[in-house]
């Protein structure tokens, strides 16, 4: 019994594995299809007029108390990229926000909107591609808890074992084609889309990071299915040759 024990646990093991990898994989890419930190970076916009209190760096001032006067409004003198202040901003696959200059909080607009109208075609074929790998990646987790719970036949799991390997291939090519459809849709945008969004400088966030993590985990998980599934047919291989040659001498040893 031990040495069918053995082959057993490591079976678990690697189901185990696989499952966690794909669990992982699909919390982050949940995380990161929700969040708005896709990319991130600055913009360059003329400081605004100092009003009542305000003081600091990020306004204009006024030389006279007369504000309302146009023939009063005279600014400081300042050179350079002195007369600007880099506005912070982060956009994702559903909107972007900027932050308000001398005020709390953020104002935010929707990504698609944004996007040059020739472009939105590829940005809802790249949201479509997140949805269906966060639904494959779903169904390929519920597949292997199944796996891990299910011990009545080795032949059932193995098949349920190849479906959720096959399953799990999918949602990684899927997640890969959405990711850079988004990559290729927000450097677009960058170049072509309204002239008060364009950045001055940016680059990618965290949830960027994080969505190409899941598609790593995803791999990561596939992998490892195919090589249980593998694994487990040449155990069966193994074990068939096996008690064929002892068969074959047990019946041969009479004749002798």
């Amino acid at each position: 019994r031990m040495p069918d024990s053995a082959p057993a646990a490591d079976r678990r093991q690697r189901a185990s594995a696989a499952f966690s990898l794909c669990f992982l994989s699909l919390t982050f890419s949940i995380t990161a299809f929700s969040s708005s930190y896709w990319c991130e970076g600055t913009r360059k916009v003329a400081k605004p007029f100092c009003t009542g209190q305000s003081k600091g760096d990020h306004c204009i001032r006024f030389n006279s108390p007369d504000a309302n006067n146009s023939n009063a409004v005279q600014y400081i003198w300042e050179t350079g990229d002195d007369k600007f202040v880099d506005q912070k901003f982060h956009a994702g696959i559903w909107y972007s926000c900027e932050e308000i200059i001398n005020e709390e909080g953020e104002k935010c607009r929707s990504f698609i909107s944004l996007t040059p109208a020739a472009d939105r075609g590829v940005l809802w074929l790249s949201i479509v591609a997140e949805l269906l790998y966060i639904i494959l990646l779903l169904t390929g987790a519920i597949l292997m808890s199944v796996e891990m719970c299910y011990y009545s036949s080795v032949i059932d799991g193995l098949k349920i074992n190849a479906f959720s390997a096959v399953v799990t291939v999918l949602a990684g090519l899927l997640g890969m084609v959405a990711h850079m459809m988004y990559t290729t849709v927000f450097q677009m945008t960058v170049n072509l889309g309204p002239e008060d969004w364009r950045p001055h400088t940016w680059d990618y966030g965290w949830s960027y990071c994080l969505a190409w993590a899941s598609f790593a985990c995803c791999m990561a998980a596939a992998v490892t299915t195919i090589n249980k599934y593998t694994k487990t047919i040449l155990e069966f291989k193994h074990k068939r040759k096996t008690l064929e040659r002892s068969l074959k001498s047990k019946y041969k040893f009479p004749d002798h």
